[in-house]
């Protein structure tokens, strides 16, 4: 196995102890692969949730660039709601899984067909 499945497999292991949620392991593993080499750093694979220009930067180049999602307030509070859901569940907050959770709560897994 090498690096990037052994993440993936760390990732849906959190999703399941954590939040209680079986992940769709071939939506997982696209996102994965679309957070390109952040996944291997470990302060770029996490997501500080209390660092607005971080969630800025979440918002602009995940949920606009890439799910084709408006650059506007009502995107910044479908991110907020997915990180409540997501701070009540775990400690650690990886960039990946906040990423598939943004993907399904806005139902944009198509982008990665």
């Amino acid at each position: 196995m090498n690096k990037r499945e052994e993440l993936i497999q760390k990732y849906a292991l959190h999703m399941r102890e954590a939040l209680k949620h079986e992940p769709d392991m071939e939506l997982l593993t696209k996102v994965t692969i679309a957070c390109g080499p952040s996944i291997y750093n470990t302060d770029a694979s996490m997501v500080s949730m209390h660092d607005q220009s971080e969630l800025e930067t979440v918002k602009k180049n995940f949920m606009v660039k890439k799910l084709g999602m408006e650059d506007s307030d009502a995107t910044m509070e479908v991110l907020k709601e997915v990180i409540k859901h997501y701070n009540d569940h775990a400690k650690n907050k990886y960039r990946a899984v906040l990423y598939y959770m943004i993907t399904k709560h806005v139902g944009k897994e198509s982008v990665f067909a």
